[in-house]
């Protein structure tokens, strides 16, 4: 059942983000602003799941350190 809840608040939101896009807005404006959400919501999970790295093992990881 929790994949279930998951799905409706996710349509919700989907008709939030949609509701807010003005009328003259394209396809490619609705997916993105949908492809953002999902990408921050899938941020927030990992750092309330304690996944998340620090600001220098980052720098570190792409050469700037």
């Amino acid at each position: 059942m929790k994949t279930k809840t998951k799905a409706v608040s996710a349509k919700k939101q989907a008709r939030r983000l949609i509701d807010k896009l003005p009328a003259t807005a394209s396809w490619d404006d609705v997916m993105q602003q949908l492809y953002v959400r999902q990408k921050i919501e899938a941020g927030l999970a990992d750092l309330n799941a304690g996944r998340r790295h620090s600001h220098a093992s980052i720098k570190r990881e792409f050469g700037v350190a």
